[in-house]
């Protein structure tokens, strides 16, 4: 990914990305330096923590990265998938009903949510929810559309 421009974030700006991490998914952001990125061949946006691609840029505005995620603990928006849906959810593949075991009854169907694996509770990939998260465990269907996952550009991106 190439970086068109990059600037710091002003303070009203790091609040307002502080206040969404914090409604959105009940985590503290916690920085000294926060530097928003534009790149020359993609619509995203990637805010850097202290140097980390913690925040990225989707329709709905700021919301985590995996690694963002990860250096985390969400509390809500989290769709938990078994060991067999791991190595599909990592290479990008939508999230199908079977796969999940858990999710948080607070997700409405058009939220960002946070796909993790169920074992060590790791974030494998940003997706957006098709159903509410009541409706997310079942036998069949695609519940989860994939936007940012272990292994793609974004989360190549170093800064």
């Amino acid at each position: 990914m190439q970086v068109k421009s990059r600037h710091h974030l002003r303070s009203d700006a790091v609040a307002d990305l502080e206040d969404a991490a914090e409604t959105q998914l009940g985590v503290s952001l916690d920085g000294d330096a926060y530097e928003r990125v534009e790149f020359e061949d993609s619509d995203r946006e990637v805010v850097l923590v202290d140097g980390q691609p913690q925040v990225a840029y989707f329709d709905e505005g700021p919301f985590l990265t995996v690694r963002g995620a990860n250096a985390y603990d969400p509390e809500r928006r989290v769709v938990t998938v078994d060991a067999g849906a791991v190595s599909f959810v990592s290479d990008g593949a939508d999230v199908m009903r079977p796969g999940i075991t858990e999710a948080d009854e607070g997700i409405e169907a058009g939220d960002l949510v946070l796909v993790a694996e169920e074992s060590h509770g790791k974030v494998l990939a940003v997706g957006r929810a098709r159903v509410d998260g009541p409706e997310m465990l079942g036998d069949e269907g695609k519940v989860v559309d994939s936007l940012h996952h272990v292994g793609d550009e974004l989360f190549g991106f170093t800064g």
